[in-house]
């Protein structure tokens, strides 16, 4: 009987309802495994009593990047911790886009404003999205015109006052026309996708909470969105390692898909969105376990 912690946060005014978390745990158990879910800062959590640790919904992470990468680094080395410690480490900052795109993988255009940094870097002839490279759900990203551009100073200041290093995007219009289509893979195979709308609306603040999922629907990728993406995995270190994966992809302004994240740390499954899917989620958990 395999022992799984599935991995999540403390409850908090800030933090989605992982809808997904006791569906897994029920259906884990049903399958005959022993499953918990676990706080990843629990004091108590025996970590080396577990044969794998799954990151489901650490919702919480990006405000604490630091203390969850060394939580990953010690639980990685006591049991099996999907996704890996290294990926995690890799994946929790965004700056990995440029890690993509060298090796080739269509990406959203992204420039980087780290602390100390100015405001030259902010576009004078277009739209644009600025967001922190370690960030969910949305948070601290707004989307500006260039006549906007005192409004995303400010969000700059605030941004690097609390450490956090900005990306600086393109908006991306084919959002407003095609939604953002994200690609699940569990087990190395495509599970499901699913798609939204947009997220930023125009005049939102930065620091508002935004509805992080609008019209969720489900999804058939085409041909050109599954190359991608599997392009985007292969790049990834350590691919072979992945239990899970999601890929969110936009069109660019030819057209064609390309990724506006990758999401290897916690991503949300939509499993009601998509009930068939929990048995093969179970499935590859029990392999990884064995």
């Amino acid at each position: 009987m395999p022992r799984i912690a599935l991995v999540t946060c403390r409850p908090g005014p800030e933090i989605a309802v992982d809808r997904d978390l006791p569906v897994l745990v029920r259906a884990l158990r049903e399958a005959g495994a022993e499953a918990d879910a676990v706080f990843w800062d629990g004091e108590q959590a025996d970590w080396g009593g577990y044969d794998l640790a799954v990151l489901r919904s650490t919702w919480d992470y990006s405000w604490r990047a630091a203390e969850f990468l060394e939580w990953a680094e010690r639980c990685g080395k006591v049991t099996r911790l999907a996704n890996p410690a290294e990926v995690v480490r890799w994946n929790a900052d965004k700056r990995y886009l440029g890690d993509l795109a060298e090796a080739g993988v269509p990406v959203v255009p992204t420039r980087y404003l780290a602390p100390g940094d100015g405001a030259d870097g902010l576009p004078v002839d277009h739209e644009y999205v600025v967001k922190p490279t370690s960030g969910a759900g949305a948070r601290f990203a707004a989307r500006y015109t260039p006549d906007e551009h005192d409004t995303a100073v400010r969000q700059l200041a605030r941004m690097h006052a609390e450490g956090f290093t900005a990306m600086v995007q393109p908006y991306v219009k084919g959002i407003d026309v095609s939604g953002e289509r994200a690609l699940q893979f569990y087990g190395g195979r495509l599970l499901h996708a699913s798609r939204k709308g947009a997220v930023l609306s125009p005049g939102t603040p930065y620091d508002e909470r935004k509805v992080a999922h609008p019209g969720l629907e489900p999804w058939t990728p085409t041909p050109a969105e599954l190359a991608v993406a599997e392009r985007a995995l292969a790049a990834v270190p350590h691919a072979s390692e992945l239990l899970y994966a999601r890929v969110d992809l936009v069109d660019g302004e030819d057209g064609q898909p390309r990724v506006m994240e990758l999401e290897l740390v916690e991503p949300n499954l939509f499993l009601s969105l998509h009930t068939g899917s929990v048995l093969r989620v179970v499935e590859a958990i029990l392999a990884a376990a064995e």
